[in-house]
């Protein structure tokens, strides 16, 4: 059993967990991601470390409230207990030796992004952060990554706060304005990578895209994090999930992150029935 150590509230969408977990601690890197199990009946989901305290043990995950176990995660209080959390797994993120970076994020992708971010800065390297939202109430984690990097850009879609437009608006002007990047990192959403992609293409620049796939072991054995990259297939679980962005098939990754919206749905109204039911026990 894991111990819930904090529990916090970053927008009506998303939360943050501190779970007390030694053994993965004392082993995690930037890049690398987590499988648990809210209970014993409970579904495998991969969640990305956005923060580890080797000295304290512990290590922060930041979801997003969005199907079944994400939901039952979120209803989970401080002080409480999962069942499972096993890691580090995936290749951590190789940021040795870069000198000037940029880290792109969008939406919860910020909660991904913030680790490469903070370790790039405290190696010495400058770094350009770009965090992109649909408007001024989903900004997350905007104190911490301005701590983490040289310059921070704010971009929401509907211009409440920052500048108004996209990621992909910042990181063009920026390049235009003759930056030189040793790679541009790029996490969030798949479309969002996508164009990430695209905008950086034509100057040349590196792109590395954080890939979050279907995954059930996270030990490249069931198979259903495949994708293709450079024409080859890889499992995101244990190749990445960081590759070069101008490889990754990105069409028919979306396609396949679709493939199980009903059976999600499904579970979604499920899961609300029985928290109704589990509600109304002892109302008369």
């Amino acid at each position: 059993m894991y111990r819930i150590v904090k529990k916090q509230v970053l927008n009506p969408q998303v939360v943050l967990m501190e779970i007390e977990a030694p053994a993965v601690a004392a082993k995690c890197q930037p890049g690398q991601f987590t499988v648990l199990r809210v209970n014993e009946q409970g579904e495998r989901i991969p969640l990305t470390v956005a923060d580890f305290d080797r000295e304290k043990g512990t290590v922060t995950i930041i979801f997003q409230i969005v199907g079944k176990t994400t939901m039952l995660l979120a209803d989970q209080e401080e002080g409480g207990f999962i069942t499972d959390f096993v890691g580090p797994l995936g290749r951590a993120s190789e940021l040795e030796g870069l000198k000037k970076v940029a880290v792109i994020g969008g939406g919860l992708g910020c909660a991904i992004a913030y680790p490469q971010a903070k370790a790039l800065h405290e190696m010495g390297a400058e770094v350009d952060v770009v965090a992109g939202f649909r408007d001024k109430d989903l900004i997350i984690l905007q104190d911490e990554m301005k701590a983490a990097c040289t310059n921070y850009y704010l971009m929401t879609d509907d211009g409440s706060a920052g500048e108004h437009g996209f990621v992909t608006n910042k990181l063009e002007s920026l390049l235009k304005a003759g930056n030189q990047y040793d790679v541009v990192i790029a996490i969030g959403p798949m479309i969002m990578m996508k164009f990430v992609c695209a905008v950086t293409k034509p100057f040349n620049q590196k792109t590395i895209v954080s890939m979050n796939t279907i995954m059930v072991d996270g030990t490249g054995m069931c198979g259903c994090c495949r994708l293709t990259v450079g024409g080859e297939t890889k499992f995101a679980c244990v190749d990445g999930p960081d590759f070069d962005g101008h490889l990754v098939d990105f069409e028919e990754a979306m396609r396949r992150s679709k493939m199980y919206l009903d059976q999600e749905k499904a579970a979604i109204e499920e899961y609300k029935k029985s928290h109704e039911c589990n509600l109304m026990k002892g109302v008369k």
